[in-house]
């Protein structure tokens, strides 16, 4: 299947939505962002750290949806504030030792390199909050999705919550308890879609889905969700009882692009992810349809996620004089970090947890 790739007239079609998108959606919360907060201050913001992707993306091609996770997982921790980023320190442990991040995240180089390079051009002026956002949007475009004009102005949290981040969604999840997670940050059903959509790229480690290979919910029999012929080629990459190690791709048609076959994937029952499949394959669903949709209209499903993503991107941000402009995202300003951050490349990709653990 041909790739849709970015272009001038996706730019310019999304950037005229996203005036309607605003005004229509967001009320208050987002009129203390808007897409031209640095235009004065860091004009070459959203620029760097574009460049910086496509650099990281030379020698690791699934590092774009690896830094669209970090902002999933960022925002539904005590709203879009870069805490997931923040080392432990003395007293406070990272969020980065929940179950949904440890040995799973990943791409917290690519953002310390962007930082730095902002850093460079406009010291104290960019948020790691706002690294996360631009980072999704450029990781998008560049794989070949939407763009779209990203709402900035958020400040960065001074601490980090790991209780909050035990509690993201899981890819063992029902469909029910996902969409619970997501209505309790102000997301809907088709949020819940349209994000999971993200899926389209990035990649995927035993672990997050040999549950449904052999003993599915303790039947003693696999997943009778799951393709024949995808089952078979799984069995063999993760044997029973043996290493959970192996990686495959969350998108088996298009590994690296970013497009709607997610979707069709799905209606086929080839859906890596338990939490995946079941937006189709959970009868009577109100998600069927909207895969149904953006399945056959891959402008509805660019559109719809580009919607979902700036309405994730306004979950409780700091605006004002609220928390602080970190100089490294690891650590708030003032404090060292207790331990090194480091680029752990393991399990699974993409921004949203219900695919990857």
């Amino acid at each position: 299947m041909a790739v849709t790739r970015s272009s001038s007239t996706w730019d310019g079609f999304f950037i005229i939505s996203l005036i309607v998108i605003v005004s229509s959606l967001f009320g208050t919360s987002s009129a203390q962002l808007n897409s031209t907060f640095y235009s004065g201050t860091c004009p070459n913001a959203s620029a760097i750290v574009r460049s910086t992707i496509q650099q990281a993306l030379q020698s690791d091609a699934r590092i774009g949806a690896s830094l669209i996770r970090l902002h999933f997982h960022d925002c539904f921790v005590n709203g879009c504030d870069g805490s997931l980023l923040l080392d432990d320190t003395g007293s406070t442990q990272s969020e980065k030792n929940a179950p949904a991040n440890a040995n799973s995240t990943r791409g917290f180089n690519v953002v310390d390199n962007i930082k730095t390079a902002l850093e460079n051009a406009c010291p104290g002026i960019v948020s790691c909050s706002d690294v996360l956002a631009l980072a999704s949007e450029a990781s998008v475009s560049l794989a070949g999705g939407p763009s779209w004009a990203v709402l900035l102005g958020r400040r960065d949290g001074l601490t980090a919550n790991l209780s909050g981040a035990n509690s993201l969604p899981s890819p063992f999840e029902g469909l029910n308890n996902i969409t619970s997670k997501f209505v309790a940050v102000g997301l809907n059903t088709t949020d819940v879609v349209a994000l999971s959509g993200a899926h389209t790229f990035g990649r995927g480690q035993c672990v997050t889905f040999n549950n449904r290979l052999f003993n599915f919910n303790g039947t003693g029999n696999p997943d009778p969700t799951l393709n024949s012929t995808l089952l078979s080629s799984l069995q063999q990459l993760c044997p029973q009882n043996g290493s959970s190690s192996g990686i495959t791709n969350l998108d088996l048609s298009t590994p690296d692009a970013f497009d709607k076959n997610y979707f069709t994937n799905l209606q086929s029952n080839n859906g890596l992810l338990q939490s995946d499949q079941e937006l189709f394959s959970n009868s009577g669903s109100a998600t069927i349809p909207i895969v149904n949709s953006f399945g056959s209209n891959q402008t509805l499903f660019f559109e719809a996620f580009v919607q979902s993503m700036i309405k994730m991107g306004n979950i409780s941000p700091l605006t004002g004089n609220s928390g602080e402009i970190r100089q490294d995202c690891k650590v708030v300003n003032g404090q060292s970090s207790a331990t090194a951050a480091e680029d752990i490349q393991l399990q699974s990709d993409g921004p949203v947890s219900v695919a990857d653990m």
